[in-house]
């Protein structure tokens, strides 16, 4: 029961995180193996938008830039998107202030980080004074004149997203065409970001995309984009069941001690049936299935008993997240339970039972079932 209300609770988590991060990361992510940027003209844009289950074609531009709004600045990842990224991506539900609008004609307009948004205290209905984007300037010479350094731009915020803590306190979303501006880019890309159908076949469609753009690019996957994240949820979840599944071991003990105690009190039938012909194999098989029917009761009411106690918290989310006062995301501790997890945990204590019970079993001896009345 403990070990599949735990699972169950880290892949609620896993979840949720996934969902989260599923938010801000596209389906399939195309990125220069060599090198930070690439060039858009180069790139075969065209043959990649024709592959059957491919929705969505966002052009991106990434780079470490200095924003500064008052006194208040601070270094933030600057993320220039072209028009499909707002059809792509669902930041738009991830809104906790203003409408999301990146340009308005020939206005550029900012969608801020919650993190980024606090560190620089931003004001979405300051109208006067806007926020400063500061980038080293590639084009030109190092001057004396620290500022001659930098290219200079600003831009009014829009709304401010709320996703992931290292989104959050990291990006600054702008169009593409202030990125490349900022940056003296023309037609570089450092990213291209894909959307795909909901019935599309990911795993297909990424080979045929790493097969067609060759050994340039990376054609990397959501799990592959956040593949160390992934790997330590997974590390987390398997080493809290194996760290119950030793606690497990510990109190099979007490099916150690009930079967030993029940040979002794046996001890007078086990000579009647030794004496009646039951010979030495089948008196140790008696022993040995009760000790697997006690493990295989106990597994199975602690199945039913831990998946009751999920689903409800699943339904009404009775046990509550302290402390949370609708700062994050969920309120109640999320539950998500999944078959596989039955079947290894039942397996597991099957045959920890098993060791368990053929332990004093194999105790039972010919010498002390010769023993007459």
């Amino acid at each position: 029961m403990a070990l599949i209300i735990v699972l169950s609770v880290f892949n609620g988590f896993e979840n949720l995180i996934i969902s989260l991060f599923n938010t801000f990361n596209p389906d399939l992510e195309i990125t220069i193996k060599e090198g930070k940027t690439f060039n858009a003209d180069s790139f075969p844009g065209s043959a990649v938008r024709n592959i059957p289950g491919l929705v969505y074609y966002t052009e991106v531009v990434e780079e470490n830039v200095m924003v500064k709004y008052g006194n208040k600045q601070h270094i933030v990842r600057i993320k220039g998107v072209s028009e499909d990224f707002m059809n792509m991506s669902r930041l738009d539900s991830m809104l906790i202030e203003g409408s999301f609008i990146l340009k308005s004609d020939s206005r550029n307009f900012a969608v801020l980080g919650a993190g980024v948004a606090y560190l620089i205290n931003a004001n979405l209905n300051d109208f006067l004074n806007p926020i400063n984007v500061y980038a080293i300037n590639r084009t030109k010479n190092i001057s004396f004149n620290p500022e001659g350094n930098f290219n200079t731009l600003k831009i009014f915020p829009s709304a401010v997203f709320s996703v992931q803590q290292d989104f959050d306190s990291k990006y600054m979303i702008v169009p593409l065409r202030f990125a490349r501006d900022l940056l003296d880019y023309k037609n570089e890309l450092t990213t291209i970001e894909i959307g795909l159908a909901d019935n599309a076949d990911r795993d297909e469609i990424q080979k045929k995309l790493q097969a067609m753009l060759g050994e340039d690019y990376a054609v990397k996957n959501r799990f592959q984009q956040q593949e160390l994240l992934y790997k330590i949820m997974k590390s987390e979840k398997w080493g809290i069941f194996m760290i119950l599944s030793f606690i497990l071991l510990i109190a099979t003990f007490n099916v150690i001690g009930s079967l030993s105690m029940l040979i002794i009190d046996k001890k007078k039938d086990i000579t009647v049936l030794w004496s009646l012909g039951a010979d030495h194999k089948l008196i140790k098989k008696i022993f040995l299935i009760e000790g697997i029917l006690i493990t295989v009761v106990g597994a199975v009411l602690g199945l039913f008993l831990g998946s009751v106690i999920c689903w409800v918290q699943q339904k009404f989310g009775i046990i509550q997240l302290q402390g949370t006062d609708g700062s994050f995301v969920v309120n109640a501790y999320p539950v998500k339970m999944v078959f596989i997890d039955f079947v290894y945990i039942f397996l597991t204590v099957f045959v920890i039972g098993l060791a368990a019970a053929w332990y004093p079993v194999r105790q039972i001896s010919k010498k002390y079932l010769s023993k007459k009345l």
